[in-house]
């Protein structure tokens, strides 16, 4: 959207070697990495619209962790905010089948699961960036 600069990447996730591991591989590549845990922001100690518009990624890497059906609804919630309308989403789970099976239809940019295949990982992240850049 006409947006210049290194590409941004947003990461939700609970674990904090995760988040570190994640914003160690964006960083390599030479994107922006900034994090926020998933708890924190469904807790509302994290205000998703200041988040966003403070940080201005160009994905979100959002981890969909058990219980899944749970971190679904938070997904669809962070996603309809009006802060997250045009910003793609790549989604990382263990269980991609059980998170295809709760996700129904929707629309999401892909789905990686873990263990991490990090060069699957860096291409959906790249590839969602670039359409929203």
């Amino acid at each position: 959207m006409g947006k210049t600069g290194p590409t941004v990447v947003g990461v939700f996730n609970t674990s904090q070697d995760t988040i570190d591991m994640l914003r160690e591989l964006f960083e390599h590549k030479g994107f922006v990495a900034v994090a926020a845990f998933t708890n924190l922001v469904r807790d509302g100690k994290v205000a998703l619209d200041g988040w966003i518009h403070q940080h201005q990624p160009d994905v979100i890497v959002y981890d969909i962790a058990l219980p899944y059906e749970e971190n679904w609804r938070l997904f669809e919630h962070i996603r309809r905010s009006p802060a997250c309308k045009d910003i793609p989403f790549v989604l990382t789970t263990t269980n991609v089948a059980q998170v295809k099976r709760v996700a129904g239809n929707a629309e999401v940019h892909e789905i990686v699961g873990k263990p991490y295949d990090l060069e699957k990982l860096l291409e959906a992240v790249s590839n969602a960036a670039s359409q929203h850049k």
